[in-house]
Formats: C-alpha cells, sequence, structure tokens
C-alpha cells in the first residue's frame, strides 16, 4: 500500500541514508559529482527524485545551483533537515510530468531511480520532460542497473541480494512484462517486518530509443562514475544523453 509519499513513506525514510550507506561513501559520492560538475559547469542542475539530498547538497556545496523533483515529502523533509538543505529548491511531485522555471546545463537521475517509473510510457514521457527541461547542448544523466536476468535459472523468478539473521532482501522479476520488485524482511523485536517496492526494469538500448524519440542523442556510456568502459560484463551503466545545440532541418 502507498500514501502520498509513494513507496518512501516515513517508514523508509527515517532509515534510508543507513539502509543504503555504501552509496553514501565518500568516495562514491565524490565520483558522481565530479561527473556533474563537470557537465554542469556554469548552468544549473535538475535531480529527479532528488530523496534525502545525497548528491545535491556536495553538488550544491561545489557551487552547482540544484533544483530537485521528489514525490515523497518525507524523505524530501530528510534533505531540508541537513547543513544546507534550506539552501535547495525541490517541487513535490511525479519526475516523469512535473514542470519547474527555467533550464538546466544537466539534468540526472541516479542509483536506479529511473526504474521507480514502473510503465515504459512513464519511462519515456520523462525523457521528454527532462528534454523540455534541458537549455541546448545540456546533457541528461542516468546511472542505472543493468537487469541480472543471467542469474535466473530457468523457471527461477527471485534473487536474493541481503540474507542476515534479522534482514532478508529479494528482487523479484517478471521477464515478461519486465517488472519487478525489491522485497524486504527485516525483524523487530522478534516480529517480521515486510515491505515491497515495485520498478521496472530497462535495458541500455531500450533507454536509448527513448532519448531519441525526446530529440536527444547518446554522448557517453560507462561502467561508472569513474568513466571505465562499458562491457557485456557490466552490472550497470551510466549513461549521457545530450540535447543539440540546434535543431535539425526538416
Amino acid at each position: 500500500m502507498t500514501d502520498a509519499d509513494g513507496y518512501f513513506g516515513e517508514s523508509v525514510a527515517a532509515t534510508y541514508d543507513e539502509s543504503e550507506g555504501a552509496e553514501f561513501e565518500p568516495a562514491v559520492v565524490q565520483a558522481a559529482v565530479d561527473v556533474l560538475a563537470g557537465l554542469a559547469g556554469d548552468g544549473r542542475a535538475l535531480e529527479l527524485g532528488i530523496g534525502t539530498g545525497r548528491i545535491a547538497l556536495p553538488l550544491a556545496h561545489r557551487g552547482v545551483p540544484v533544483h530537485g523533483i521528489d514525490l515523497s515529502r518525507a524523505m524530501v523533509d530528510r534533505l531540508r533537515a541537513k547543513p544546507g538543505g534550506d539552501g535547495i529548491g525541490v517541487t513535490i511531485g511525479d519526475f516523469a510530468t512535473t514542470r519547474v522555471d527555467g533550464k538546466f546545463s544537466v539534468a540526472y537521475l541516479v542509483f536506479n531511480t529511473i526504474m521507480n517509473l514502473t510503465t515504459q510510457a512513464a519511462q519515456v514521457a520523462c525523457f521528454r520532460n527532462v528534454a523540455a527541461h534541458l537549455e541546448p547542448g545540456g546533457r541528461f544523466v542516468i546511472e542505472v542497473m543493468v537487469p541480472d536476468l543471467r542469474k535466473l535459472p530457468a523457471g527461477q523468478t527471485v534473487v536474493p541480494f541481503h540474507v542476515s539473521p534479522t534482514r532478508w532482501a529479494f528482487d523479484a522479476y517478471d521477464v515478461a512484462t519486465q517488472e519487478m520488485s525489491s522485497n524486504y524482511i527485516e525483524v523487530v523485536d522478534g516480529r517480521g517486518e515486510y515491505h515491497s517496492i515495485p520498478f521496472r526494469y530497462v535495458w541500455p538500448a531500450e533507454l536509448d530509443l527513448m532519448a531519441q524519440l525526446a530529440g536527444l542523442r547518446l554522448s557517453e556510456r560507462w561502467d561508472g562514475w569513474t568513466g571505465e568502459p562499458f562491457t557485456s560484463e557490466s552490472g550497470r551503466h551510466v549513461s549521457v544523453w545530450e540535447k543539440p545545440a540546434t535543431q535539425p532541418l526538416v
């Protein structure tokens, strides 16, 4: 069941930074911020799914004006409570369709957030929304996993990714629809608590077609934020699409 905050309500927001601790490691954050600051240049940055400010805060500290879009007030409240958080503008809404004022030199979706849009139509709408916000020559950056279907033997639909005495977590896939979910069981005071978050996994080539429909073209694709080559063994990718500086003649 969801509420006005979607699947990232108070219960998730309260422990989000700790539960995703590896993503908050300084080296991980710094690598992403270095790339985004370089792409932003003297312009503004738009973060879709700004959350608790893991990337937005250090990017703003680098002197890049950042504006965010997020559906979850609970997550944004965590951002606001952090030093510098009250200086970042945030618009509450669905980042596939929500519009904000002004143009941006870079827009970005990190840590699989594109998959929070659970239909292909919504993901296509997101690309078009970003294209409308970008200035000519602006860039759209997505960091997302490569679907891990090679771990699925015939007939299996579940891949565990965390097992401990007090926490179990697994991804469930429907390869016919590209629907998936991340599922968590937490043991608190001897009682199990379960929650599930739906996603739609998406392939690199499919993202490129979405970009093309939005008038963007692929500029870069790396294995990660440090610019290593993307290969068939890569478990994720950081992709950069560019809005042409001039529109082609028809």
